[in-house]
């Protein structure tokens, strides 16, 4: 009686933790995948699923990609590939914006392509040392510009956050009644095309 038992008891036993031990291994596959396949789109290459993928092939910048996906937040590292990728005087500063981004609420890509639709990143502003890449307090009653790029980033997160987001402006369709209220529709348009960029890493 006591085999009888120690038999029906093993056989439920061992099928749930074979079914266990499939999905781990399935999760873990299609997480390897999905790191892969962010690192490839990030630097243009193509991704084709392949057992003999040789990583070491990858540019180091690949590799800070699939390390910062490991450690939690690949954000700034995204942030800071795209700012390069344009020659923007904020590159080096994706840490810095994902701080702001938390501490205010704001989404991070959104601010970046802001910043992207205004000046180009920073490259065509009022004057080389306003430190004002998104065209934020710029009107014809003045200009508003920033000592550093630091105290830029930080006023416009707490600007976004309490003039927009808080009000319930938090997509550019919204945002563009209030930020640029004359714009056809264009100005929308070009922050979400960024975005999406940024989303996918295609730039």
């Amino acid at each position: 009686m006591k085999r009888l038992f120690i038999l029906l008891a093993w056989f439920p036993a061992t099928i749930a933790t074979l079914i266990l031990s499939f999905q781990t291994y399935v999760h873990l596959v299609k997480t390897r995948e999905m790191q892969v396949l962010l690192s490839a789109e990030i630097h243009g290459l193509t991704y084709a699923p392949t057992p003999f993928l040789a990583y070491a092939a990858l540019p180091q910048t690949a590799k800070n990609i699939k390390t910062a996906i490991r450690t939690g937040d690949a954000r700034p590292v995204i942030i800071d590939l795209y700012l390069s990728r344009y020659n923007s005087p904020m590159a080096g500063s994706g840490d810095l914006i994902i701080e702001a981004a938390e501490k205010y609420g704001v989404d991070p890509y959104l601010f970046i392509a802001i910043a992207q639709q205004e000046s180009n990143l920073g490259k065509k502003m009022p004057s080389e040392d306003c430190h004002n890449a998104w065209g934020y307090g710029i009107h014809s009653r003045g200009t508003l510009c920033f000592e550093s790029w630091e105290e830029g980033i930080e006023a416009v997160m707490k600007g976004l956050s309490e003039k927009f987001l808080q009000k319930g402006l938090t997509n550019p369709q919204e945002m563009m009644k209030v930020y640029t209220p004359l714009s056809s529709g264009s100005w929308a348009k070009g922050v979400e095309q960024f975005m999406e960029e940024l989303n996918t890493g295609n730039f």
